[in-house]
């Protein structure tokens, strides 16, 4: 029997600690999808891309501005290191293991504890897809497959209803 690298599992995190290590660009992309599923998000960074900015100045995310520090993991339920300096990434990622916190850094497999999927969006269908990194361009190909499928047997799919 093979063995899976990682368990595909659907985590609650909402009105639950988010934080998110970064401001720029990548960091964003994250936030919104942690603020799509409901988080209380904490974006500890010295600074904000202008998105952030935004979602800051509408109260969907709060800032810290300053630089990493193993505290501002404090009742985190999730982190995600989001920058683009690997020392800082890997100390967050240390940080978040020995409080049993789960750790996502971006672009560093290694450095996670958990992977993010790439996500089909239909709610309530949700479908994630997941190569591990062996094989990006497949699990994209296959997610479009799949958007596509859902589409021609679900038009109205999200709209309340159910599954066909």
């Amino acid at each position: 029997m093979s063995r899976m690298e990682t368990l595909p599992i659907f985590l609650k995190l909402r009105q639950r600690l988010a934080v998110v290590i970064g401001g720029g660009e990548v960091a964003s992309r994250k936030v919104k999808l942690l603020h799509k599923a409901g988080a209380r998000i904490c974006v500890v960074a010295p600074e904000l891309h202008a998105e952030l900015e935004d979602m800051l100045s509408l109260a969907h995310i709060s800032h810290v501005a300053a630089v990493f520090s193993p505290q501002h993991l404090t009742g985190a339920v999730v982190v995600i290191a989001a920058t683009d300096n690997e020392d800082v990434n890997r100390e967050v990622s240390l940080a978040a293991q020995a409080a049993n916190i789960p750790v996502n850094v971006v672009d560093a497999p290694e450095l996670c504890t958990f992977i993010v999927p790439s996500i089909v969006d239909r709610s309530p269908l949700l479908v994630a897809v997941s190569s591990g990194g062996a094989a990006p361009v497949l699990a994209r190909m296959l997610r479009t497959r799949i958007e596509t499928m859902i589409c021609q047997l679900w038009p109205l799919g999200g709209t309340g209803g159910r599954v066909p």
